[in-house]
């Protein structure tokens, strides 16, 4: 991350770099299409340009039992905000008290906490307490305290409006091309390298086993996916599931690079997704699961050599 990119977190000084901020404000979970749009209208605005952001997820706040698939955790959503060339990010702890606040009470928070210039929101934004506030609420609060407030349309795929639920789907359904169109990048994860019981070597096929969060609802199946080692793009292919040859235990992604040989144990490392290429299927044998194998490497590097895909790791 660069070190010009600023984070502010609750009861920390505004950095000089963010006063006087034009920032959008949302969840952006994904950080998919629309979500870019109001953030190059903050780039766009000729002043420090940030997100106001919040964690934990609003919906994991009211909702505790319901876990959610979360598209870009903190990790992930954070790098993409500084790929993506913003000042820096103020992110709120969204607890109760902040869920509190009247529509008022948000937007001074914005003006005198923040130091925020201008903010800019999606169309069918809402705030404070029991989502009292609207777009034209958020007008009339900003034009009050003397801040810009720029309102983004909805950003539409075909007939259907750009959303995280439309990418979780997609996601789900193991459908990555879906996903990657409606973020505008490929989808990818941070997780780091542990050690597995090495029968990858003994297939020929070594892998770099990732534990995702539980809360992940990736399709199992194989995948084409890229890996950022050391700075450096590496193709490979992908299993996500639980070895149903071989053990059944719990998801476990296993990413095993082409033309790659070093250790990668306790690394970071940033994976992102190409393509779907199979469901998760039990063999009868080593010798009929290698040979799928093989064939799955080599769809791997068609895809790979195909996709055009924005990529925001590399």
């Amino acid at each position: 991350m660069p070190n010009s990119f600023a984070i502010c977190r609750d009861g920390e000084p505004v950095p000089e770099s963010l006063k006087g901020a034009v920032a959008a404000i949302g969840n952006f979970d994904g950080v998919h299409r629309g979500h870019q749009h109001l953030l190059r209208m903050s780039l766009d605005s000729g002043r420090p340009a940030a997100v106001v952001t919040f964690e934990p997820h609003p919906r994991t706040f009211f909702q505790p039992d319901k876990p959610l698939f979360r598209i870009t955790p903190e990790p992930v959503k954070l790098a993409i905000f500084a790929r993506l060339g913003l000042a820096g990010v103020f992110q709120r702890e969204f607890n109760a008290a902040l869920a509190a606040l009247t529509a008022a009470g948000f937007v001074d928070l914005l003006a005198k906490d923040l130091e925020l210039s201008g903010v800019v929101i999606g169309h069918d934004f809402h705030f404070g307490r029991g989502r009292e506030g609207n777009p034209a609420r958020m007008m009339e609060l900003c034009r009050e305290r003397g801040l810009d407030c720029l309102v983004a349309p909805a950003i539409v795929e075909g007939t259907e409006p750009v959303s995280s639920s439309a990418i979780r789907a997609a996601l789900e359904a193991g459908d990555i091309a879906t996903a990657n169109r409606l973020l505008g990048y490929r989808w990818f994860v941070q997780a780091e390298v542990r050690h597995g019981d090495k029968r990858g070597r003994v297939l020929g096929y070594p892998t770099a086993n990732m534990r995702l969060p539980d809360e992940c609802r990736l399709r199992h199946g194989i995948y084409a996916v890229r890996a950022s080692v050391g700075g450096r793009l590496i193709d490979g292919v992908a299993s996500f599931g639980r070895r149903p040859t071989f053990d059944n235990g719990a998801p476990l992604l296993e990413v095993h690079l082409f033309d790659f040989a070093g250790d990668l144990y306790g690394q970071i490392l940033d994976v992102e997704f190409i393509g779907w290429i199979r469901g998760e299927e039990r063999f009868d044998g080593i010798e009929a699961l290698i040979a799928q194998m093989d064939r799955d490497s080599l769809e791997a590097k068609r895809m790979l050599t195909e996709d055009k895909t924005v990529s925001m790791i590399g």
